[in-house]
């Protein structure tokens, strides 16, 4: 289920939207960010941890890349830590568009070689096909790129048709949030080494990821939906068992988007635990949850992160 650790554990997802499909095979300009989420008609209560000493408190926050307008969960115990906190942490600082577009380019790009469908097994083909048409990205368009751009154009070009909008994703909001309370925000990871994890995966892997891309577009909106529900209601062990169900079948992949960075950040919490201050940390949702999460890696650490009860 390669879609769910897209949607749940890659900001670049949401960077993505600005991938959409003009005349030519270039990055448009995405929708400016809102200030705010729309009006909101049902209250969300996510899960919130906090980690602290006697000097240093790290708040750690799990974020949905995209959402449905409507949802009230910028409140309560998560605004009182976002507005406690001195610094705000993503996983990484969006790029304006014009910056996006001269990172992803010469990488995605493929210009000798087989095309993406003389790549895929003959009996995918018309799918992928009609997958991309369905996003208005005509196969041929794309065929000079790489299969791992593909996958994140149709991920990314899917998501308005099933009514989530990354500009009322938690990022956005947050963003937006810290700069009107003059709060510094910084990234774990950069864009280049977002997109990087994709990029240098083998030849295979790529083309695997796609097809399960392509396989899982009639129930995208289900299982977004699913995730969503249980993020809302602050059930990170519902949402570990969704992402546990497709680990097994996809171990490299789930090395590479999940397991690999939560140790990364792991460590850069750590490191950041010996300095004062109070820092609020927001990373995909999946980053939190099941047996490889984020609090896993800091408990071998003999860091302990415990759920803020609201």
């Amino acid at each position: 289920m390669m879609l769910k650790k897209l949607f749940l554990s890659g900001a670049v997802l949401a960077t993505a939207f600005a991938l959409t499909v003009p005349a030519t095979p270039v990055l448009a300009q995405s929708a400016p960010a809102q200030a705010a989420p729309a009006a909101a008609t049902t209250p969300a209560d996510p899960a919130l941890w906090v980690l602290k000493d006697e000097d240093t408190t790290i708040y750690l926050f799990g974020t949905v890349h995209a959402l449905k307008p409507g949802l009230s969960w910028f409140d309560g115990a998560v605004r009182d830590a976002f507005d406690k906190s001195d610094q705000v942490m993503l996983e990484m600082v969006e790029p304006e568009p014009a910056a996006l577009q001269a990172i992803v380019m010469p990488m995605a790009l493929n210009a000798t070689g087989p095309t993406i469908t003389e790549q895929l097994p003959a009996d995918k083909r018309a799918a992928y096909s009609a997958a991309m048409d369905s996003v208005g990205a005509p196969a041929a368009m794309f065929d000079r790129f790489d299969p791992w751009f593909a996958s994140i154009v149709l991920t990314a070009g899917s998501l308005p048709k099933l009514g989530y909008d990354p500009n009322q994703g938690v990022e956005k909001v947050l963003t937006a949030a810290a700069k009107e309370a003059g709060k510094p925000v910084g990234g774990l990871e950069t864009a280049e080494q977002q997109l990087g994890y994709f990029d240098t995966m083998p030849q295979p892997l790529q083309i695997a990821f796609l097809i399960s891309t392509v396989d899982e577009m009639p129930k995208m909106g289900t299982m977004l939906d699913q995730m969503v529900a249980h993020w809302a209601k602050g059930d990170p062990e519902g949402l570990g068992a969704l992402m546990n169900q497709s680990m097994s079948m996809s171990p490299e992949i789930t090395r590479i988007l999940l397991t690999d960075r939560n140790g990364r950040w792991a460590d850069w919490i750590a490191k950041r635990m010996e300095q004062p201050g109070t820092v609020f940390i927001a990373v995909g949702a999946g980053h939190l949850a099941g047996g490889n999460s984020v609090q896993a890696f800091l408990a071998k650490k003999n860091l302990k992160v415990v759920r803020v009860q609201y």
